[in-house]
C-alpha cells in the first residue's frame, strides 16, 4: 500500500513538473515565433565600405587608415567621417588599434555645406580646447580625411559659426580656405626664408605587424630640381631621420624617364625596383609609397609602372586601400 502511495506521488509530481515545463517553454517559443514573422520583411543593410581617415598613431604622426562608414557620398560621407576624428565620438568603437583621434572630446559638427569642391564644416566650442602639441596635427587630420572625398578640394572651418582664422592656442594663422598645400607631419630641411618649395612623400610604418602609410610634407630651398626625380630619390634613400618610417624602395632603384599626360603618369625604372632579381613581381609597400606620393604632389588618377620600358603593373589611385 505505501509503496503504491509512493509511485503515485513520484507520478504526480513528474507529471506536474512536465506541465510546469511546458507552460514556461510556450511563451518563449511563441514570442520567438513572432519575432521571425516580424523580421520576415525587414531588409538589413550592413555598410561594410571602408574610407580612409588621417588619425593619430602610436608614434603621434597623422596617419593613413581605415574605418567603417555609411554607403554614401559628399556632406554625408564628410559628417561621418568626422565622427571618426572625434575623441570620445560615435565612431570611438571602430578605431583600428594603434590609432587614436584628435579632435577634442565633446565637439560637434553643427553644420556642414559643400559648395563648387569646398567643404565648409562649423564645429562646437570644444574644437578649441585641443592641447598646443596637437592644434596643427589636428588641422591635418581634418583637411586630408575630408579631401580624400570625391569633391571636396578644399575646407574651410568655422567654430560657432565664426572663420577660425588661427591655431586655438599658439596663434599661428590660418589660410582661409584649407587644402593640402596646408601639408602634414612637417619637416624643414631649409637654409633660408627665400624660395621655399615642399613634396608629401608616403612612408610605411607598422603597429602589431599591420602597415599602414603616413605622409611627410618636407620642405626644402627650391634649386630647380625636377620633383618627381626628387620624390623617387627620397624614397630609395634612408629613412626618415630617427623614426620608424620606411619606404620599401631598394637604394639601388633608379628613375629612368617618366611621362606625365593629364592624369596619367608613367615611370620607366631600371630593375632596382623589382623585388627580386628573378621575377617582374614589384613590392605592394613599393607602388603604394610612390602612388600616394605621387598623386598627393600631382593629382593623377593612374601610374603606370615600367621597368626598362615594359609595361609591369597600372595602379588606380581609386583602389588603393
Amino acid at each position: 500500500m505505501l509503496k503504491k502511495m509512493s509511485i503515485r506521488k513520484i507520478m504526480v509530481s513528474t507529471l506536474t513538473l512536465f506541465i510546469l515545463l511546458i507552460i514556461y517553454l510556450m511563451p518563449d517559443s511563441i514570442e520567438e515565433k513572432e519575432i521571425n514573422l516580424k523580421n520576415d520583411n525587414v531588409e538589413y543593410i550592413y555598410s561594410n565600405t571602408l574610407e580612409t581617415v588621417y588619425l593619430l598613431d602610436s608614434n603621434d604622426f597623422v596617419a593613413r587608415t581605415q574605418i567603417d562608414s555609411c554607403n554614401c557620398d559628399g556632406v554625408d560621407k564628410a559628417k561621418d567621417l568626422l565622427e571618426g576624428l572625434i575623441l570620445d565620438g560615435k565612431k570611438s568603437n571602430i578605431i583600428p588599434n594603434g590609432f587614436r583621434p584628435i579632435i577634442p572630446s565633446g565637439t560637434s559638427i553643427k553644420n556642414v555645406n559643400l559648395d563648387n569642391g569646398v567643404l565648409t564644416v562649423d564645429f562646437s566650442k570644444e574644437l578649441l580646447e585641443i592641447s598646443k602639441d596637437y592644434e596643427e596635427k589636428m588641422i591635418e587630420s581634418i583637411i586630408y580625411t575630408l579631401t580624400s572625398i570625391d569633391g571636396i578640394d578644399k575646407v574651410k572651418i568655422t567654430v560657432e559659426g565664426s572663420p577660425l582664422e588661427k591655431l586655438p592656442i599658439s596663434g599661428k594663422s590660418l589660410p582661409a580656405y584649407l587644402s593640402k598645400d596646408y601639408g602634414i607631419n612637417k619637416i624643414y630641411d631649409i637654409s633660408t626664408t627665400r624660395n621655399i618649395d615642399s613634396y608629401t612623400l608616403y612612408y610605411v610604418n607598422t603597429y602589431n605587424d599591420n602597415s599602414y602609410y603616413v605622409p611627410v610634407t618636407k620642405y626644402i630651398n627650391n634649386d630647380s630640381q625636377d620633383k618627381i626625380k626628387v620624390i623617387i630619390e627620397e624614397l630609395s634613400s634612408a629613412p626618415v631621420y630617427e623614426t620608424t618610417l620606411m619606404s620599401f624602395l631598394n637604394d639601388n632603384t633608379k628613375l629612368l624617364d617618366y611621362e606625365l599626360n593629364d592624369n596619367k603618369l608613367i615611370l620607366n625604372f631600371n630593375e632596382g625596383i623589382l623585388s627580386d632579381a628573378t621575377s617582374n613581381n614589384i613590392l605592394e609597400e613599393v607602388i603604394y609609397t610612390i602612388s600616394l606620393s605621387m598623386n598627393d604632389n600631382y593629382d593623377v588618377d593612374e601610374i603606370v609602372f615600367k621597368v626598362e620600358n615594359e609595361e609591369i603593373y597600372k595602379s588606380l589611385i581609386k583602389n588603393i586601400e
